[in-house]
Order: structure tokens, then C-alpha cells, then sequence
């Protein structure tokens, strides 16, 4: 299990995190998404043999957010 922290460059409405959540979940191995809206950050914990870190923040582009950083963090 590893845990990724992505730094998105702005969300404008509270509906962004519900999008980005839905989308994050529904990736296999996925276990838990917190989306952090005042400080424009996502969090997910996921299986690495399911899923990568890339993946997830391809993820979040895919639906037209910007990912400043990301950092990864095994658990």
C-alpha cells in the first residue's frame, strides 16, 4: 500500500471534489480519497500492484485539473 498527495492548482466549487473522488474510486485498488478543498490537494491511499501513483494523477488531468506536484509515500 502506498499513499499519494497531489497539490492541484485551484478548486472552484465543491462539485470538483465530488468529481475527482468518483473518478479516483472507481480506479481499482483505490482504498481511500480524501479531496482537501481549501488546500486544493487530493490524497489517496492504493495497492501498487493495482494501480500507480501516475495513473491516479493521470486520472485527475483527465478531467481537466492541473497537478502541480505529487508525492508518494509507502505505508
Amino acid at each position: 500500500m502506498s499513499k499519494v498527495t497531489m497539490k492541484l492548482d485551484a478548486l472552484t466549487c465543491p462539485s470538483c471534489m465530488t468529481k475527482i473522488e468518483g473518478a479516483l474510486n472507481k480506479k481499482d485498488g483505490v482504498k481511500n480519497v480524501k479531496v482537501l478543498f481549501n488546500a486544493s490537494k487530493v490524497k489517496a491511499e492504493f495497492d501498487d500492484a493495482a494501480v500507480s501513483a501516475d495513473d491516479l494523477e493521470n486520472t485527475v488531468t483527465d478531467l481537466g485539473y492541473a497537478v502541480q506536484s505529487s508525492k508518494v509515500k509507502a505505508l
